[in-house]
């Protein structure tokens, strides 16, 4: 279907109308086409070793000379209290047979030169909160499962990259920008994400495809299995179940009669089943961008720029979803060679218009690209974000933008009620 032909260069109303009357003639098909396929896209972001993580990276920014990951160090309650127990150790403690909840008291029989941090619940969420608000430029989909645990729904943030891509993205970026690692799990549901990134760690990501759950979740234990209670595993043990492949090829009557509703998710769960959504409120991020690896190197500046007009669409939905105003432009491209270049401008007014922006967008990218590079990424970001209600009249805000915020709005309705795919604009509709 041409969306664009019925986009291009009509008014609002007549494009809704128009629009409207073919998806509703068209939506049975429509649905039938691609409602089986449009899988989730999930990530879980699992932080590696928060607590003494978080503590090494507060230090090093305190001037410390020492980073407490690469020493034998714990993090601790206070040990003259009952509360003295080993609450994280760094991977040098762990091989001096250091464990996790064990006594502090235990820890340093071990290692007597052991160092010990106390707990600074302050720290870990201020570095929660950095890890959160530098995912939200990536989804508006966020569920803190945890204070080190996030579970990411990227399904229609992915602007035709992959899920795998965006996952290495974010994992150089948290590393770079906020100084610890993570695990990563790619997967089309939270369960299978959420196994994934506890495979090897750490500073790992693994995909749990469906296709890959018999080769990498199956020969598993089955006490590795999320969600499986501890009472459950000797139990399932004296039936013989001792692996997660085993109780994936249970019977399924057999697991209700034993264990009720519970035993049926066990079933589920080991078969890779699960419809659970993203649990997610929203929250004002501080920016919002996307990025998109291309699947070949273009030189073409034309081509770029169809490639800006996808970002900047799906960056001033979000905005205008959250009643947000941009204020900053910033372009990156990344060449073939891996050269990184970054160029930002400030708009006129605080907008969330995808004409206003894409042009903007489009001034920077002229500005940045020289002729005969090739690019191989291109990213689009804005920042500076205000609300609606701190917007400042200006004499720029003249009809024809309130023509285009009523387009803008138009679009977005039909996004809305019939995907974010539905629909996409022509270049020539922003010139």
């Amino acid at each position: 279907m041409e969306w664009c032909s019925l986009v291009n260069c009509l008014s609002p109303n007549y494009i809704y109308k128009r629009v409207i009357k073919q998806l509703d003639k068209n939506k049975q098909k429509f649905y039938n086409s691609i409602g089986d396929t449009m899988e989730k896209q999930i990530l879980h972001i699992d932080v590696n070793n928060a607590f003494l993580s978080w503590t090494a990276v507060e230090m090093l920014k305190q001037g410390s000379k020492i980073d407490i990951r690469e020493i034998p160090a714990i993090i601790g309650g206070d040990e003259t209290k009952r509360s003295g127990i080993v609450l994280a150790k760094s991977m040098k403690a762990k091989e001096f047979g250091i464990r996790t909840a064990e006594t502090i008291y235990q820890a340093k029989i071990k290692c007597p030169g052991v160092q010990i941090f106390q707990s600074n619940s302050k720290i870990y969420r201020k570095y929660s909160d950095g890890l959160y608000n530098l995912l939200l430029q990536y989804t508006d989909k966020i569920e803190r499962f945890s204070i080190d645990e996030c579970f990411l729904d990227m399904t229609n943030y992915l602007m035709k990259d992959s899920l795998l891509n965006k996952a290495k993205e974010i994992s150089k970026r948290v590393k770079k920008e906020l100084g610890f690692t993570v695990n990563i799990g790619v997967a089309n549901n939270k369960l299978l994400a959420k196994m994934a990134s506890d495979f090897t760690k750490p500073d790992k990501i693994h995909t749990l495809y469906r296709e890959e759950i018999a080769q990498k979740m199956w020969p598993l234990p089955v006490s590795e299995l999320f969600m499986l209670g501890r009472k459950s595993v000797p139990k399932l043990y004296n039936l013989q179940i001792k692996t997660i492949g085993e109780l994936a090829k249970a019977d399924k009557n057999m697991l209700e009669k034993k264990f009720g509703k519970h035993g049926i998710m066990m079933w589920e769960y080991a078969n890779g089943i699960d419809n659970s959504e993203v649990k997610y409120e929203e929250e004002k991020p501080k920016g919002i961008g996307n990025s998109i690896t291309l699947p070949q190197n273009i030189t073409e500046v034309s081509k770029l720029e169809e490639i800006l007009l996808a970002l900047v669409e799906q960056v001033t939905y979000r905005l205008r979803k959250q009643n947000l105003l941009a204020t900053t432009v910033n372009i990156q491209l990344r060449t073939k060679d891996f050269e990184d270049t970054s160029h930002q401008g400030k708009l006129l007014v605080a907008t969330s218009s995808t004409k206003e922006i894409y042009q903007k967008a489009k001034e920077l990218l002229s500005q940045m690209y020289q002729k005969g590079m090739s690019i191989r990424l291109i990213g689009l970001r804005v920042d500076h974000l205000i609300g609606k209600g701190e917007q400042q009249l200006s004499l720029f805000q003249d009809e024809q933008n309130e023509k285009q915020a009523k387009l803008d709005k138009t679009v977005d309705e039909l996004k809305e009620k019939y995907g974010y795919h539905t629909i996409t604009r022509a270049r020539n509709m922003l010139k």
